[in-house]
């Protein structure tokens, strides 16, 4: 069994169980029904680099702003009380932060990575680190960024383009090697369950073959078998779509923006009730493949996501935890 078989049947146990999220069968049969229109009409498929918001140059560039932004993709518990800038979100306004440092500086090597500190991070994004939650964010990010570039010096020869030869055109080999770093490793309990998501390992190998259209540092034989990538969008869309269903208490705590701790049951259940939905979702669709290509939980992930854009899904609050996986 691959890594992404264990996660989708790590999902599925987990919705066996469940308390908290329940999946609404018949609203998920007609939500597959309007993606697969949506899908004939061209609708956007997983995201090039935007280059507004990503960095786009050399491979060798291209690949370190990848890897790096993917480094800190996490901290929507925080976002709230992050400084945005106008008209973005918050993993928006760090990556154009991120990426009008890299057209200034160049990219950071290893070693540089392995240096940084809380308050050059907070320079660089525009963020005030007299606000305690963004203080803590800041923190965590460099940290995140300070094992990034000691993992590359230690495992991957001191290189971004050494952590691809090291994944061989793998993304599970990929995925594997980055939840070798704490912060990567998106594995929780559920009572006697384990339960893996990798979200951010995942969503690194899906960039990276978005940002080079699947050829030289972007090409994974694998990148088919990709899951969702669980964090607080898809669900929320699929809540928003009817497709979530959630017992009243949480949903009630969720629509009055109080924070889930990271780990709890009600958290869990989101997270994997999202990412079966997905499957659910590629198994209705697989009789009929748009255009020839095959639906997978990759594209459709990106589908939902850009869902979760609009103005009309961002007016309802959606779940948020203060953790490092998403």
């Amino acid at each position: 069994m691959s890594l992404f078989d264990e996660i989708r049947s790590a999902a599925a146990a987990v919705m066996e169980r469940a308390g908290f999220v329940r999946i609404d069968r018949a609203r998920l049969e007609s939500l597959a029904h309007e993606l697969a229109e949506e899908l004939a009409r061209g609708a956007q498929q997983p995201l090039a680099p935007d280059p507004a918001h990503h960095h786009v140059g050399s491979p060798e560039a291209t690949l370190a702003f990848v890897v790096t932004l993917d480094a800190v993709n996490f901290g929507s518990g925080w976002f709230p009380r992050l400084a945005k800038r106008p008209g973005c979100s918050g993993y928006f306004t760090v990556a154009t932060a991120l990426k009008e440092h890299f057209e200034r500086r160049g990219p950071w090597s290893p070693r540089q990575l392995s240096g940084l500190d809380a308050r050059e991070i907070a320079a660089i994004l525009g963020q005030d680190v007299t606000v305690p939650e963004v203080a803590e964010l800041m923190g965590l990010f460099a940290r995140a960024l300070r094992d990034l570039g000691g993992f590359l010096e230690a495992r991957c020869e001191g290189s971004f383009a050494g952590l691809m030869a090291a994944a061989a055109e793998r993304a599970e080999r990929l995925v594997r090697l980055l939840a070798e770093m704490p912060f990567y490793r998106d594995a929780v309990r559920y009572g006697d369950l384990e339960v893996p998501f990798y979200k951010r390992a995942q969503i690194t190998a899906s960039d990276l073959a978005s940002a080079f259209g699947s050829q030289g540092f972007g090409r994974f034989s694998d990148i088919d078998s990709l899951t969702s990538f669980a964090d607080n969008v898809v669900p929320h869309v699929l809540r928003c779509e009817g497709v979530l269903r959630y017992q009243v208490g949480l949903a009630s705590r969720i629509d009055a923006g109080e924070l889930l701790e990271s780990g709890s049951l009600e958290e869990v259940e989101i997270r994997a009730a999202a990412l079966h939905s997905v499957e659910g979702l590629v198994e209705a669709m697989a009789a009929s493949p748009i255009r020839g290509r095959p639906v997978t939980a990759r594209r459709l992930d990106s589908l939902l996501w850009n869902r979760g854009r609009s103005p009309a899904i961002k007016a309802h609050p959606r779940h948020r935890a203060r953790c490092v996986f998403y």
